[in-house]
């Protein structure tokens, strides 16, 4: 089995997935994100305390790149810092653009690595990033004092 094969795998698993789908009781931050390209939106929710995300879910309507790229996103965001999920987020939109290629600096992402190729293929890209916007929104200062 190819590396493709592996990172087509992993998206289709994730957006069948629902175990980050759903509504999160207690969330302290709920930020809405849309691509008017295609018509994705999510709805982003956060329990964070202290600093930390505690955990995270969303809810929405989308492609499968979409919807995976988020499920997978919460993840890996769960347990971090707000400062930590920002890094992934900013590491995730650079390997997107292709700002960031050295292949140890993107081990950090995990499965987040087969959205790699999707910079490949612009017309995907924003629904690839979607998620890590709405994480970088809704994690600026004004957001993550709570």
């Amino acid at each position: 089995m190819d590396l493709n094969s592996i990172y087509t795998e992993i998206i289709t698993e994730h957006n069948a997935s629902k175990h980050n789908k759903h509504e999160l009781e207690g969330a302290n931050i709920v930020e809405n994100g849309h691509n008017p390209s295609c018509g994705d939106e999510i709805t982003l929710q956060l329990k964070i305390k202290d600093n930390i995300i505690e955990d995270a879910s969303f809810t929405g309507i989308g492609c499968a790149i979409s919807q995976a790229s988020t499920s997978i996103m919460i993840d890996l965001i769960k347990g971090k810092t707000v400062e930590e999920a920002k890094e992934l987020a900013h590491t995730f939109i650079g390997m997107i653009k292709r700002e960031i290629t050295d292949d140890k600096e993107l081990e950090v992402l995990e499965d987040a690595l087969a959205f790699k190729n999707v910079s490949n293929m612009p017309a995907r890209v924003k629904c690839a990033v979607l998620a890590w916007h709405t994480l970088d929104e809704a994690t600026t200062s004004s957001n993550s004092d709570k």
